[in-house]
């Protein structure tokens, strides 16, 4: 299964190609919508999230409500774009286009991406790295968890800490609802109350805030990725796909950085059999890889969140076009993005073990696919 997306933060819409789909898959927007409303919420987002009320199209690859093997092609429209047309408008001319960004913002992309392509109006690197990008993926990522469910796999996303804030209350799937329900998706209520109080006060201030996201799988079974060749290793691609949700600037599966501190002792996960039950662990400090496969228990993936770049209170920079000083320019933006980006993990991880997933066992039909992880999952009981 392999995808691609393209649009524009304001452009008139983003769009997702996802091929490799098996048919006979059941899909409606009733599978997607609410993977899109997740990614919107969250204590801390700004004016944008009121303006678009993101909803999703299927145009092709679907029929009566069934994966037909076709390219799926979703469709995401951008409300806001009548507010931009003139200036997003590809017809060549009427230059310089109001709302040109020259002066470039410390922490996005604009400095690096316009020495790359040539831009001097910035504006061409930021529409298309905005975290706007992220709602077509996280539609594809909502199509591979409804393929995942056929598997009997399940996966959560949430906030393990933010603002200086950590969680006290350890993970447990039975808190599921008390994350969804959490408007900063986070386990403990005392911790939500505190970060809730912090992001007022950075919102007044006009500052920005991280954190540290959370997503975990379970039902997975042993052997997804490869030790074989080093870009098939499911941890690597995990790593890939959240270093690229704008803002992570670290990642961990398990307890990967704690491990590196400790004697190996006190690190690796024992092994055990039971009749019926297969091999199994009482400890998963590997997050549920080894050797760049699963290993069949919960996949765990934390990642580091950045303040959101963009600061009501600007830093400086330099205008590329005069060469002179110049406060960094203020787009719309969030206080804080960090229990969406806990969605955005969730739904990426989703896509990567769907790819293996398929690499694996194949199947041009959802049945084949279905039927032959059902046999291998009894091999791997009895092995």
């Amino acid at each position: 299964m392999r995808f691609l997306t393209s649009g524009e933060s304001h452009g008139p819409q983003l769009t997702g190609i996802i091929e490799g789909l098996p048919s006979r898959l059941p899909l409606s927007v009733e599978d997607i919508n609410p993977w899109l409303r997740k990614r919107q919420g969250g204590y801390g987002r700004g004016r944008r999230m009121v303006i678009e009320t993101d909803t999703v199209e299927i145009v092709s690859g679907v029929r009566a409500g069934r994966t037909t093997g076709a390219p799926v092609t979703l469709v995401i429209k951008n409300a806001d774009y009548r507010n931009w047309s003139e200036i997003m408008d590809p017809a060549p001319g009427n230059e310089p286009r109001k709302k040109a960004l020259t002066a470039a913002r410390p922490g996005h992309a604009d400095l690096a991406g316009g020495i790359k392509y040539h831009h001097k109006d910035l504006r061409d690197v930021l529409e298309r790295a905005s975290a706007r990008e992220t709602a077509m993926r996280v539609a594809v990522g909502a199509v591979a968890h409804k393929l995942l469910s056929f598997f009997g796999v399940e996966s959560v996303g949430f906030v393990a800490g933010m603002a200086g804030v950590w969680s006290k209350v350890p993970f447990d799937w039975e808190l599921r609802s008390r994350i969804e329900e959490s408007p900063v998706r986070m386990t403990d209520p005392e911790a939500e109350a505190e970060v809730i109080r912090r992001v007022d006060e950075a919102k007044a201030r006009g500052d920005t805030l991280g954190g540290i996201i959370e997503a975990r799988f379970k039902g997975l079974v042993p052997g997804l990725g490869s030790q074989m060749h080093w870009e098939r290793k499911l941890d690597g691609r995990v790593a890939q796909v959240a270093l690229s949700i704008p803002a992570v600037k670290g990642v961990e599966i398990g307890t990967g950085f704690e491990n590196a501190m400790k004697p190996g002792s006190q690190v690796h996960d024992a092994i055990y059999w039971e009749e019926g039950r297969g091999y199994y662990r009482q400890t998963n400090r590997a997050g549920g890889t080894e050797g760049g496969m699963s290993t069949g228990e919960e996949l765990v993936v934390r990642a580091a969140l950045k303040p959101i770049a963009t600061l009501m209170t600007p830093l400086p920079t330099v205008d590329v076009v005069t060469h002179q000083p110049a406060d960094a320019a203020r787009e719309r933006s969030d206080t804080t993005a960090v229990p969406a980006a806990s969605v955005i993990l969730e739904a990426l991880t989703g896509i990567v073990l769907a790819q293996a997933y398929l690499e694996k066992f194949g199947g041009d039909t959802l049945e084949e696919l279905v039927e032959r992880v059902e046999r291998y999952k009894e091999h791997a009981r009895t092995y």
